[in-house]
């Protein structure tokens, strides 16, 4: 799933592959997906499209978006997933989208869960993707100790660390995933409900928010994620379907898993205890 590291990651390389190409068609859902969500119909993305120069990239929250000549965009999220396909390159049977370039190049979307491919002028009005639009990145300098302490005030205390960091979107870009690495680095239970944090809880909370989300960027994504040439991203997490099973990489202890608050979660007994007390 696209986080913000991934989101960056595809955004560079986008601008690196694509820009200057001209899109030759574009070609909708060959296996349609009951979880893959257009604007309008993915047939008159073609008429939208073809013809057009790609001109840029953006990237936040949790939105990716391909920047096309007279304003056109094709924005994509969290769960689709994209690929760069050479010339040369067998074009998979299954997709949900097909970007034909007039050099031969083709981008292929495909979504296996769920995920938006939004086809747009500039007024799409999505509640997420304008939060994602309009959000203070965690990259940012706007993201201070004091903007962190906003949002732990507007949380109700019972929610819990996960519930407050990796849902409703308070953090656009910040999920299931990143918050595995970042929790483990402060310490923290993703049971640990907000009355339970000491200052220096949350101290730990945002400075490894800070470091994680920019070592996970600086490295082209988490080892789980692909990038848009089929390659794993760099940043080799800590806490994860990878790593389940190697034990704690500080203290040796057997890492749980369990499915808590619509995902799982990934963390140590030991080094993230539930009790308050630590």
């Amino acid at each position: 799933m696209i986080e913000l590291p991934e989101a960056l990651t595809y955004k560079r390389e986008l601008e690196e592959f694509t820009v200057g190409k001209v899109v030759d068609k574009v070609l909708g859902p060959s296996s349609p997906h009951k979880f893959c969500w257009f604007n309008g119909e993915p047939a008159c993305y073609h008429e939208h499209m073809a013809g057009r120069r790609v001109c840029g990239a953006g990237a936040f929250g949790i939105y990716v978006e391909l920047e096309l000549e007279d304003g056109v965009r094709l924005a994509f999220n969290d769960g689709v997933s994209v690929r760069l396909m050479g010339p040369k390159d067998r074009r998979p049977a299954r997709y949900q989208l097909m970007v034909d370039f007039t050099d031969g190049y083709t981008l292929v979307f495909s979504v296996s869960m769920y995920g938006g491919i939004i086809c747009h002028s500039g007024n799409y009005d999505n509640e997420y993707y304008v939060k994602s639009r309009e959000s203070v990145s965690p990259l940012s300098s706007l993201f201070d100790r004091e903007y962190f302490q906003g949002l732990i005030s507007g949380v109700k205390p019972s929610a819990s660390a996960k519930a407050f960091l990796a849902t409703e979107q308070r953090i656009p870009g910040l999920g299931n995933g990143c918050l595995q690495d970042i929790l483990f680095r402060a310490g923290l239970n993703p049971r640990k409900k907000l009355e339970d944090w000491s200052d220096r809880d949350g101290d730990k909370v945002f400075h490894a928010i800070k470091d994680v989300m920019a070592d996970m960027t600086e490295q082209g994504g988490r080892d789980t994620e692909k990038d848009l040439l089929g390659n794993a991203g760099g940043y080799r997490t800590l806490m994860s379907r990878n790593t389940l099973g190697r034990g704690c990489p500080v203290c040796g202890q057997e890492v749980v898993k369990e499915a808590y608050l619509g995902g799982t979660v990934y963390y140590c007994p030991v080094c993230q205890p539930l009790d308050s007390g630590r």
